[in-house]
C-alpha cells in the first residue's frame, strides 16, 4: 500500500492534476470532465485501464467538442466496453458515435435503452407538445419548449447498438476493483449506479450529487410517480451506508448517508411548498411552476421546472393530499 501511495504521489507532483483526478486514481478511474452548454456546465464521465483494454463510463453529448476530447483521450488506447449509467443526453449521447469509433461492447439498462430509443421520436415529441397543453403552459412556450427537445436530436444520434442489458446485483470491472451494478431509479427510470463493497465507494452517476439535487422530473410518460420511486432508490443507497460517493456532476466527497438526508430534507421541504400554494379554486402544473421558481429560465431550464413540479404534484396526488381536475383541456390541481 505504502508503495502505492508513494506512486500516487509522484503523479501528484510531477503533472498537474485536480484533487479529485488524484484520489480516483487510487481506484484506478481517470476523471473525463467533459464541458456541457447549460448552467449545470459538465458532466464527469470515467475510463478504467482493464486486462482487455479500457472501459468508458458514459460518454456526453454528441457534438463536435466531445468529439475531439474523446479523440485525445483515447489516442492508442483500446476500448473494450461502455458503460451507459441512464438515458439523458449528457450521459448517452455520443454513445452511438463513440461505439462505431472505437467498436467497443455496450452495455446499458433495458429500461433506459427503451427510453433512449423513443424520447426523441417524432410521436413522443408530438405527444409532450399535447402534454404542454394539458400542463397549461402558453401556447408560444410550449412551442420553443417543444423545439427545444428537438434540438437534441442531433445530439444523440447515432444510437448505439447495445449489446447487454445491466442485470440487478451482477458484478461488472471497473479499474482495480469489482462493483455490484444497483438499479436507483427515479432520475430515469432505469438509472444505475455502481458499489463497491471492500472499498465502501459508490459511483453514483446522477442519483446524489454533492451540491445540487438531481432533477426529478414527470416527463408526462414513463413512471407515473418519479418523486416516490426516487425516494425510495435514496433509501435503497442508504442502507449500504457508502463512504466515498463518487458523482457524475461536482465533485467527490464522503458521507452518502448525510447527503441522503439533505436531499430528503430538501424534497419535503418542496412537498410542503407546493401543498401552500394550492387552494380550492384550482392552478395549473404552470401556475405552480412559476411559485416554486421564482427566477429567470431558460427554455432548457423550464422543461425540468415543469417536469419536477408536476413530480411533485403527482406524488401528493397520489397520496390523496391533492386532486387533479380536467377543464377546458388543462388539468387543475386543487385541495
Amino acid at each position: 500500500m505504502k508503495l502505492v501511495w508513494k506512486r500516487l504521489l509522484n503523479i501528484k507532483y510531477n503533472r498537474k492534476v485536480s484533487s479529485e483526478e488524484y484520489m480516483l486514481e487510487a481506484y484506478g478511474l481517470k476523471l473525463i470532465k467533459l464541458d456541457l452548454p447549460f448552467r449545470l456546465n459538465h458532466v464527469n464521465c470515467f475510463m478504467a485501464e482493464g486486462e482487455n483494454g479500457w472501459t468508458i463510463i458514459d460518454t456526453g453529448l454528441n457534438n463536435k467538442e466531445t468529439i475531439l476530447r474523446w479523440e485525445k483521450e483515447l489516442e492508442g488506447k483500446i476500448v473494450s466496453n461502455i458503460y451507459i449509467t441512464h438515458y439523458h443526453p449528457d450521459h448517452f449521447g455520443y454513445a452511438g458515435g463513440l461505439q462505431r469509433k472505437v467498436n467497443a461492447r455496450l452495455s446499458m439498462s433495458e429500461i433506459d435503452v427503451n427510453a433512449g430509443f423513443t424520447a426523441w421520436q417524432e410521436d413522443t415529441i408530438k405527444s409532450i407538445r399535447n402534454s404542454y397543453t394539458l400542463a397549461g403552459i402558453p401556447n408560444e412556450m410550449a412551442g420553443k419548449m417543444t423545439g427545444n427537445t428537438e434540438e437534441f436530436i442531433e445530439a444523440v444520434t447515432p444510437y448505439p447498438n447495445v449489446d447487454h442489458y445491466f442485470q440487478e446485483g451482477e458484478l461488472v470491472p471497473l479499474g482495480k476493483y469489482n462493483y455490484e451494478v444497483i438499479f436507483t431509479p427515479g432520475h430515469s427510470d432505469g438509472l444505475i449506479t455502481f458499489y463497491n463493497k471492500d472499498k465502501n465507494v459508490l459511483l453514483s452517476t446522477d442519483h446524489i450529487l454533492p451540491k445540487i439535487t438531481p432533477n426529478i422530473s414527470h416527463w408526462f410518460h414513463g413512471n407515473q410517480d418519479p418523486l416516490d420511486t426516487y425516494l425510495k432508490s435514496l433509501d435503497k443507497i442508504k442502507k449500504l451506508d457508502a463512504d466515498l460517493v463518487i458523482p457524475s456532476h461536482g465533485k467527490p466527497f464522503h458521507g452518502a448517508n448525510r447527503r441522503i438526508d439533505e436531499i430528503k430534507g430538501h424534497h419535503e421541504e418542496r412537498l410542503a411548498q407546493t401543498l401552500s400554494f394550492l387552494d380550492h379554486q384550482g392552478d395549473t402544473v404552470y401556475d405552480i411552476c412559476g411559485k416554486l421558481f421564482q427566477k429567470e429560465l431558460t427554455v432548457h431550464e423550464m422543461r425540468f421546472a415543469i417536469g419536477e413540479t408536476l413530480a411533485h404534484l403527482e406524488y401528493l396526488r397520489n397520496r390523496g393530499e391533492c386532486q387533479r381536475e380536467q377543464q377546458n383541456g388543462r388539468w387543475y390541481y386543487t385541495l
